[in-house]
């Protein structure tokens, strides 16, 4: 009697967590009701919502990449007294020529050479460097290294994203690549529950590259001001930049001429947050990392009376003039309002992204849709239950009681164990939960044919369930873990809607064994233990 104790103890105590992670302790029924709908967290097919499909421009990263090689390429290159022409690289514009990107280094003498190439060997190990001429070199990517770059490129955006989404509130929402031929560098994002996605389009599209440039002339009105002051060339190692339209301003376009090269990038920041400035406008304030601390007070201190411009992907914010050293801190002005100049600070404090994103595809899934799912989803598995306890109950009789309370709790751990992993409840789940039914009543009903097979075969009924459990265990077993392999299959190689039925198939699986197994065994056992020396069965024919 004490094993059975604790066997009613340990099913009782599971059924309770299981219980208590599904409602919680609810004092009143909308209390329960909200407490089922924070915990059982419905996919995109049910609850309805957005899914957006972006695109990772990989290019930018290549950019970027060869920006840092020049830079550090001059500082140690001044470091060892190589003097040098200029440097440059090419401008790959779609994600086919990302990897074909070249550094150019032109007018290194002839006396230097050596030094050179050491210096390129130390700065620039995962680059191939190709002589031009005896002056003149290329630097381009190695392959290995161009594939890291474009995995890395993608993998961090995905990070990054699903942060800033986070960071608005939406953690149901899931962030993946879209996968197949010709789709590497595109992100599937699906937003449970968001049926305006335009806010959250803006801050995923939003790179939030933040670069600060020294102005060298402007603004201009157009860009061909710019090119005609300069005699149609732009001097070496400038570029020219838009500036942000400004609200209500007539003119929609100025360009400024600036440094090829930023100061300061994005990844120099240590944190970012909303503002007021002294008249009340909102602004979004940040703070520099410790490293970059010292290099920007040390050229704002060498600079002062220089203008410099706050550019937010490409587009200039506001180029305000270098008054005194500037340590760590720094402000970007024209937010419209306090939300505009929150996201901007979530975005900057999530982290930029290491290339833009453009936006691919967008579908929005209503409401009424997925309630219409869940409810003939729901039908169909109450149905197919009724049926099957029906079923057990005329064929087994009393031991159809047994399958029925294990049907039932077995239901009860699988929708706890979502809730407590915060698992993602979609139509191919509820899917997997019907056909969950059928696994559970099968488990059982060969448990119950090998007990009838041992009480025909003349042995007592506490023996004939013993042996009925031990021969049907291992056949159990088996048949589950091919399941379980067969599911991981699924979830590593399938699309997101088969990923969502294996993870609540293997969920299921498991409770399944302890409740066809386990507590199906104590019903027996506690049956059994109440009807004296000589118990009978009711198992049917």
């Amino acid at each position: 009697m004490t094993n059975l104790r604790w066997k009613a103890v340990l099913i009782v105590a599971t059924v309770l967590i299981c219980a208590y992670g599904i409602i919680g302790v609810p004092k009143s029924k909308d209390e329960l009701l909200a407490n089922w709908n924070n915990n059982i967290r419905l996919g995109l097919d049910l609850k309805g919502g957005s899914l957006l499909v972006l695109q990772v421009q990989v290019q930018d990263a290549f950019k970027s990449e060869a920006n840092t090689l020049i830079e550090r390429m001059k500082e140690e290159m001044g470091k060892q007294g190589i003097a040098y022409g200029s440097f440059d690289h090419t401008d790959p514009a779609t994600l086919a020529e990302a990897d074909k990107i070249e550094v150019h280094v032109k007018g290194i003498p002839s006396d230097k050479t050596s030094a050179f190439r050491t210096v390129a060997s130390d700065v620039a190990a995962h680059w191939v460097l190709t002589p031009v001429n005896s002056t003149d070199y290329r630097l381009t990517v190695k392959p290995t290294e161009a594939l890291q770059l474009k995995e890395d490129t993608v993998s961090r955006a995905m990070t990054t994203i699903e942060s800033r989404i986070n960071g608005l509130g939406l953690a149901e929402s899931r962030v993946q690549r879209r996968g197949g031929a010709g789709s590497e560098s595109e992100i599937l994002i699906s937003l449970p529950g968001l049926d305006d996605p335009a806010r959250v389009k803006s801050i995923l599209q939003t790179a939030a590259l933040l670069e600060l440039y020294v102005v060298k002339d402007g603004p201009f009105p157009r860009q061909e001001d710019a090119l005609a002051k300069n005699g149609g060339v732009l001097p070496l190692n400038t570029k020219l930049m838009r500036s942000q339209p400004r609200a209500g301003s007539d003119n929609n376009e100025g360009w400024y001429l600036v440094t090829r090269t930023p100061v300061i990038t994005g990844r120099d920041l240590r944190d970012a947050k909303p503002a007021q400035d002294e008249f009340g406008k909102w602004e979004t304030s940040f703070v520099l990392s410790q490293d970059a601390k010292g290099r920007f007070g040390r050229f704002t201190e060498a600079n002062v009376g220089q203008r410099l411009a706050i550019a937010l992907d490409s587009q200039i914010r506001s180029a305000p003039t270098i008054q005194s050293r500037i340590e760590d801190q720094g402000r970007i002005t024209g937010a419209s309002s306090q939300q505009d100049a929150s996201d901007l600070a979530l975005v900057l404090r999530a982290g930029s992204l290491p290339a833009g994103v453009i936006y691919l595809q967008e579908q929005t899934v209503g409401p009424s849709l997925g309630a219409d799912s869940i409810r003939q989803g729901l039908t169909a598995g109450l149905i197919g239950l009724i049926v099957v306890i029906v079923i057990m109950l005329g064929y087994y009789r009393a031991s159809g009681i047994n399958a029925t309370v294990a049907l039932i709790l077995n239901a009860v751990l699988l929708i706890g164990c979502l809730a407590y992993l915060k698992a993602v409840l979609t139509l191919p789940g509820i899917a997997g939960i019907i056909l969950l039914i059928g696994m559970a009543v099968d488990s059982n009903v060969l448990i119950f044919e090998r007990i009838r097979e041992e009480l025909r075969s003349g042995k007592a009924t506490m023996a004939a369930i013993d042996t009925g459990f031990g021969k049907a265990w291992w056949t159990i077993v088996d048949t589950h873990v091919a399941t379980v392999v067969s599911c991981a299959f699924l979830f590593m190689f399938g699309t997101p809607a088969v990923r969502g039925f294996a993870v609540t198939l293997v969920i299921g699986l498991i409770a399944n064994i302890f409740t066809s197994v386990f507590v199906s065994r104590a019903m027996f056992q506690f049956e059994m233990a109440g009807k004296g020396a000589n118990p009978t069965l009711s198992i049917g024919i």
